[in-house]
């Protein structure tokens, strides 16, 4: 994986060989070009990995999406910090069927570096107060889940927020045993 700065570079050669383009006449060679740089400048923006990671986990091929993240070796320098929350917020996501504590290091991670849309942020702040009601961090779980409605303007997760919300009552709500401790049948004969 190259540096995130290569592919600025390589946008400013093209654009100034479609300037030199423009002045020898040749109008549509410029054109091109310019174009050609366009995709450059946005997958400066947009990561090509983070992008094909993206569709094979809409497809629910996690062990592609996979394959396509580890293909890029170091993030700090390859991406952009938005990028990177991406990039941690994909690895929380897939990691989170397996693993809950690396789960919750990648999202937290995903959330400091930031995510551009806010039900991405809803979904990773959401998971996160999944993880914490499971390790009975019930005050952390429930800012984390107020937060995430408030994130949620579409109202995409709406459903979920209501199952955390059930959930939450039920871990709390005491476990309660009528008609105290019975003796074993065997001993009354």
């Amino acid at each position: 994986m190259y540096n995130k700065n290569i592919k600025l570079v390589i946008a400013g050669l093209i654009i100034a060989y479609a300037v030199y383009q423009f002045i020898e006449g040749n109008i549509g060679n410029g054109i091109m070009l310019i174009l050609l740089s366009a995709i450059f400048i946005f997958l400066y923006f947009k990561n090509e990995f983070i992008l094909l990671a993206f569709l094979k986990l809409r497809k629910q091929d996690f062990e592609g999406a996979t394959k396509w993240l580890n293909k890029i070796k170091t993030p700090e320098s390859a991406l952009v910090a938005k990028q990177q929350g991406y990039y941690n917020y994909l690895h929380g996501i897939m990691v989170s069927q397996t693993n809950m504590n690396e789960s919750e290091k990648y999202l937290k991670k995903a959330v400091a570096l930031g995510l551009n849309m806010d039900h991405d942020l809803a979904m990773a702040k959401l998971s996160l107060a999944g993880i914490s009601l499971s390790k009975r961090r019930k005050q952390e779980a429930t800012k984390l889940l107020s937060e995430a409605q408030k994130l949620d303007k579409q109202g995409m997760l709406t459903d979920q927020i209501k199952m955390m919300k059930e959930n939450m009552k039920r871990a709390q709500a005491p476990n309660q045993h009528f008609g105290g401790h019975k003796q074993p049948r065997g001993g009354r004969r």
